[in-house]
């Protein structure tokens, strides 16, 4: 018999399914109207005098007065918030700082304010909304759902609270929910990541759980613990578990291993949130990409990845994007962010409505020889090479490798297998393929001799997570770069030869 809330959430989704088709019909103004309401709103604070906000009439008089930044670039700003200054990047004060660790700035405060805060909220909630208006699928709104996070611990710090991303939106759960909601509180708050997961598992156990949701590889630990305590499978355990939430990394090289360890195929919804604003999620299931939320406090500009480090790279907006090219998304927010490079690369997979998919990070590349080498490249090498095969991974990295001891330079991969390949050299050649396929620049060094392909390192049951533990990134946000420009991640990294 179908409940009252399952029922009620039907007509819903509906409602707010046409919501969303207002504005992603009409993107190009959407934008427009944020973008205006950003400058008119901030045109009163210290940082809006300083660039002449009251002058900005349309994009170009914005790219003449606001330069690019990142975090280091607004630290300035950001600190006078931080000492309790008011009207300095938005007006008055933001509500919290999410503090995140940076890897050149130490830790990192970006502002939420009351204004950027319901749009955290409201991306989670509309992403399940448009999945159960679309599928019909209802059911779920009566299990319990669990949300991997960090601590909703807060810290105060002049009148602002600070904390983790994920700890802040736990305040938020919607009452509707509260009851279905799982960790516990105290079970939330434990800050030991492995001790977390313990506790988690302990609770899940006897519960229905029909809504997983968290980061890949946080879930694949809880997953793993699971299937440790039990001997089962993850949907024989729960067996109205259907569907996977999931946000922050690309989930393809973890799919096979987690359907092998749930057990069958269960539907999934892909959210890009960050600090800096919840910019996307999956809003059809047979479609790729994530709908670009161009109604939500944010104004987007875009510049082509490898003009980025250029002297004057431009700057274009949503209405000049093109499918296919690997941009940096700039963004500009209703939280004091201006011209902000959050790091992030992205390309759009649909622009009616505009898709996207994340690729990579700006920092987070291989150009050692100039072969321009990207996240995505590289992940959708490892999926092709191992689809259709019983191989299984369980995480991997990419550094080039130089200056090797005999023969020509190469991309050395560390990868850490769940079920190792009956043929290791037949697995490198696949991947190289795929790569030389996907990537010209990379072919060419190849075919000229100047690389020779790449070289699979085994990496020992568990190393990656030893070597998260070693550095004391555990759990948390924290995640392991797919490929670095160097080799400062994988020196002493855990390997079998």
């Amino acid at each position: 018999m179908i409940s009252l809330k399952s029922a009620l959430a039907k007509p819903f989704a509906k409602r707010i399914y046409k919501s969303v088709l207002k504005w992603a019909n009409n993107p190009v103004e959407t934008q427009e109207k944020v973008f205006q309401n950003l400058i008119a709103d901030a045109a009163g604070t210290a940082f809006g005098k300083d660039h002449d906000f009251i002058s900005i009439n349309n994009h170009s008089d914005f790219v003449k007065r606001v330069p690019i930044r990142d975090y280091e670039a607004l630290k300035p700003y950001v600190e006078r918030v931080v000492a309790g200054e008011e009207d300095v990047l938005w007006k008055g004060k933001p509500i919290y700082f999410a503090k995140t660790s940076g890897t050149t700035s130490g830790a990192k405060y970006i502002p939420i304010t009351k204004e950027s805060m319901p749009f955290h909220v409201e991306g989670a909630r509309n992403a399940i909304l448009l999945y159960i208006n679309e599928t019909g699928n209802s059911k779920f709104v009566d299990g319990k759902m669990i949300f991997l996070q960090g601590s909703p611990i807060l810290k105060e710090q002049n009148g602002i609270q600070l904390g983790r991303l994920s700890g802040i939106v736990a305040h938020y759960v919607p009452k509707y929910l509260q009851k279905n909601r799982l960790p516990s509180w105290e079970t939330n708050c434990i800050d030991d990541w492995e001790t977390k997961v313990d506790a988690i598992v302990e609770e899940t156990l006897p519960e229905n759980m029909t809504v997983i949701s968290g980061i890949p590889s946080w879930v694949q630990m809880y997953f793993e613990r699971l299937q440790q305590k039990t001997g089962k499978k993850v949907g024989d355990i729960f067996k109205n578990f259907n569907l996977f939430i999931f946000g922050g990394v690309n989930y393809e090289p973890y799919r096979a291993k987690f359907e092998n360890l749930i057990g069958r195929k269960v539907d999934s919804i892909e959210l890009y949130p960050a600090s800096e604003g919840f910019f996307a999620y999956q809003d059809k299931q047979n479609e790729k990409g994530m709908l670009l939320l161009l109604n939500s406090g944010i104004f987007y500009e875009f510049i082509k990845a490898d003009e980025f480090f250029t002297e004057n790279p431009k700057r274009i907006t949503i209405k000049d994007v093109e499918i296919g090219v690997n941009y940096v998304m700039i963004i500009s927010t209703n939280a004091g962010l201006w011209g902000y490079n959050i790091g992030d690369t992205i390309q759009f997979t649909s622009t009616k409505p505009y898709r996207v998919i994340v690729s990579g990070r700006i920092k987070h590349f291989i150009s050692a020889f100039g072969e321009h080498v990207i996240g995505k490249e590289v992940e959708q090498a490892m999926q092709e090479a191992i689809s259709e095969t019983n191989i299984r991974v369980s995480e991997f990295t990419v550094a080039p490798q130089i200056n090797p001891e005999e023969g020509l330079p190469y991309h050395e991969w560390f990868v850490e297998f769940e079920n190792e390949p009956d043929d290791l050299s037949d697995l490198e050649k696949r991947i190289d393929e795929s790569l030389q396929k996907q990537n010209i620049y990379y072919f060419d060094l190849i075919e000229g001799k100047v690389l020779r392909p790449l070289v699979i390192r085994k990496v020992k049951k568990d190393g990656f997570k030893e070597y998260m533990k070693s550095i004391g990134k555990l759990g948390g946000q924290n995640k392991l770069p797919r490929l670095s420009n160097d080799r400062s991640i994988v020196e002493g990294f855990p390997h079998i030869d």
